[in-house]
């Protein structure tokens, strides 16, 4: 069976400040207060971002764990780049991951590549389709 994940966001009147649910579990996202928003929680890129860091290393801790390598803490750092080409604006993300316990060369090579299995990653690349309805 597969899995389902699920959100369900409901902005308020107030601003850009939501409240989101998934599970049993509630955030709030805004936008800061340059942008309109009052900064009472994270923006949803940075939600994004943080999606992308967790997942990866998820993964990686998995991968770690099954080859019995201790690896230590992992950390992700996701950014997001913003630059204006002669194209327009390019965006792009950034991940730089680092342990806590030294690797070897082909511990890193093997692990960058796992990064990239990450579902969150694959979703964020790839062709996920997105269908929008307004009820």
């Amino acid at each position: 069976m597969a899995s389902k994940a699920s959100s369900k966001v409901v902005l308020s009147n107030r601003n850009y400040v939501a409240e989101a649910k998934m599970r049993n579990h509630f955030v709030i996202t805004d936008q800061p207060v340059e942008k309109g928003g009052d900064n009472n929680g994270p923006t949803p890129v940075e939600y994004l971002l943080t999606a992308i860091g967790g997942c990866v290393s998820i993964t990686l801790r998995t991968y770690a764990e099954n080859k019995k390598w201790d690896v230590g803490e992992i950390t992700v750092n996701v950014t997001q780049q913003i630059r204006l080409t002669s194209q327009g604006i390019e965006k792009s993300l950034v991940e730089e991951i680092s342990f806590e316990k030294e690797i070897t060369k082909a511990q890193k090579e093997t692990l960058l590549e796992v990064a990239g299995t990450c579902p969150v990653v694959e979703m964020v690349k790839g062709n996920t389709e997105i269908v929008t309805n307004i009820q």
